[in-house]
């Protein structure tokens, strides 16, 4: 299997303040909600990058999708890794989620490998990290 992944799902419970969240708060790109044409097929797109995009979902069609019981969310089971290309960048992203409704849960610092980082959670309690890593730097500026 060739390593690919083309879309990030987060299940979310009011689509409509996840949109709020993504679209109006942090600038993300998407065309709205699609498919409530569709019983459980309400979803929201946004493009995070050539070739990946950000699915917001409600948790309870991806429960009736996959046939499991929808649980109790953990956001400790994942990180969605927000790198940039400075420490001021770091800082900026910060203040904008905090801005958009987020809950920052550990603000931007130093970290012991090298790097600056801070961790906030989306409406959902979705765990992102706005990071600048200095061993990735040139990668960033390439894109």
């Amino acid at each position: 299997m060739k390593p690919r992944i083309t879309v990030i799902t987060l299940g979310v419970e009011d689509l409509e303040v996840s949109l709020r969240f993504y679209r109006d708060g942090l600038g993300f790109p998407t065309q709205g909600i699609i498919g409530q044409k569709f019983e459980h097929g309400a979803v929201v797109f946004i493009e995070m990058q050539p070739g990946l995009r950000l699915a917001l979902w409600p948790r309870g069609s991806i429960s009736r999708d996959t046939g499991l019981a929808q649980g109790v969310a953990n956001p400790t089971e994942m990180t969605l890794g927000h790198n940039v290309s400075s420490k001021d960048e770091v800082d900026a992203v910060m203040a904008r989620a905090a801005s958009a409704g987020a809950t920052v849960v550990k603000p931007a610092h130093d970290t012991f490998w090298g790097g600056y980082s801070g961790y906030f959670q989306d409406p959902d309690g979705h765990l992102w990290e706005a990071v600048w890593n200095p061993q990735w730097a040139e990668d960033l500026l390439d894109h």
